[in-house]
């Protein structure tokens, strides 16, 4: 009998522990990249704005639809041995429906899907799946669709979440990308937040009932449009109610950052941050201390609730000047990372750096890595600031911060790879310490 109580005990035991909080599963991605332009893609010919659904004959041709080339193990091995640990991959499911009453997916989309997942599960890398360019969801955020789209959005993550019910927790699911009205991107109004509480709330639902691993797997609900204002500010974003014994231990918030804009994601200012304001107006107002504010306000008020916070996308575009030098720049936009990433690290958030594989000087100049080049990490100003940003948060405090650490790891980069000692002892690129 004592036997028997042991072995339930540590049966127990090892079930905890393969059921991370939302909380965990974030802290344990030191720094998490965007598959993007591939899966999110429409097939060739179709409306990117349609509200439509289908499944036409080139369906699977939307992968390379955006000029990308198909994603393969190496692409996710690429990214893994550059130093991130996770990656999201949007995914739009729209053009891939065979069914639009029952919401019925398409076998081999569905398949390929699970096939650029295990990829990244083989790379040893958490992964987030969500809805992402579903436009008859995604633009849609009135009343008069509320009922219909929270019907329809039910039926596909319960399709989903039964296709992935077995998978362990290292994959994680997001419900919907940025909601909003299109082309309209100032404060919604409260028809605007209560349909996407409602779809919020549909998904929590659709996914729980499929049971299974599901039950506790890690859920990502969305403020409106991904903007953390609009989920801070007006207290528009109501927490949906997880299934009971939960609580909010396995949910997370998600909110986009790509602030400030006009630093990165157009060229009207080359520099961020208090270091760089001898370069006058070309210098974004916004700088250390108004990012530190917001990332302690979602901290205070979303993890004091025991929810988990996931940057689910932000970047810089690759822009500079004539007259500047291109080099100060890039030193400047590794700065950036270097702060947002330190910052989200000493909260425990998830980050997810967009990355589109687009190149040159611009808006929407996202890549990183070249994907019809071997891979090649062009950006490598991106990742070297990623890298920092690890280095500094290595010893992450709780959501509050209660338990900040200031002392600051050595650490020195070689082949885009980081090496951190700290007190005497080294670590990985996760932050795992291994013996001497």
């Amino acid at each position: 009998m004592r036997l028997s109580c042991l072995t339930i005990g540590c049966l127990m035991a090892v079930s905890l522990l393969a059921q991370p909080s939302a909380r965990q599963w974030n802290k344990e991605v030191t720094a998490g990249w965007n598959l993007g332009n591939q899966l999110e893609c429409p097939p060739p010919g179709w409306n990117n704005e349609s509200t439509n659904f289908g499944n036409p004959a080139n369906a699977l041709q939307a992968e390379t639809a955006w000029g990308n080339p198909m994603v393969t193990l190496q692409t996710l091995q690429a990214v893994k041995e550059a130093g991130f640990n996770a990656v999201r991959i949007p995914v739009r499911w729209q053009c891939h429906i065979t069914d639009a009453t029952t919401m019925t997916i398409d076998a081999q989309w569905m398949q390929r899907v699970k096939e650029v997942v295990d990829y990244a599960l083989d790379c040893g890398m958490k992964v987030i799946i969500n809805t992402h360019h579903d436009k008859w969801l995604e633009s849609r955020p009135t009343y008069i669709y509320k009922v219909t789209n929270n019907q329809k959005l039910g039926l596909l993550w319960a399709q989903i979440a039964t296709a992935f019910q077995d998978y362990g927790y290292e994959v994680a699911f997001a419900g919907t990308n940025e909601v909003h009205i299109p082309n309209i991107w100032d404060a919604p109004t409260e028809e605007n937040l209560n349909v996407q509480n409602s779809y919020n709330q549909t998904f929590i639902d659709a996914v729980r009932a499929t049971g299974g691993n599901n039950l506790k797997r890690h859920l990502i609900v969305q403020t409106y449009n991904c903007n953390l204002n609009f989920g801070l500010n007006n207290g528009g974003f109501i927490v949906p109610t997880d299934v009971e014994g939960n609580g909010n231990n396995y949910m997370s918030v998600e909110v986009h950052y790509y602030t400030p804009w006009d630093y990165c994601g157009s060229n009207r200012y080359f520099y961020w941050g208090v270091p760089y304001k001898q370069y006058g107006e070309t210098v974004s107002s916004n700088d250390e201390q108004a990012l530190i504010n917001v990332f302690q306000q979602m901290s205070d008020t979303w993890g004091q609730q025991g929810l988990g916070i996931v940057i689910g996308e932000w970047g810089i575009t690759d822009h500079w000047t004539t007259t500047d030098k291109k080099e100060l720049i890039h030193e400047n936009m590794s700065y950036y990372c270097k702060i947002l990433i330190s910052e989200a690290r000493q909260r425990n958030f998830a980050t997810f750096v967009w990355d589109n594989s687009v190149f040159g000087n611009g808006e929407e100049k996202f890549g990183i890595f070249d994907r019809h080049n071997d891979m090649a990490l062009t950006a490598d100003w991106i990742v070297k600031g990623i890298l920092q940003g690890i280095a500094t948060g290595i010893t992450s405090p709780t959501a509050d911060r209660s338990e900040r650490q200031t002392a600051r790891p050595s650490k020195y980069i070689h082949q885009g790879k980081l090496y951190i000692k700290k007190d005497g002892h080294r670590y990985n690129f996760a932050g795992i310490r291994f013996e001497n």
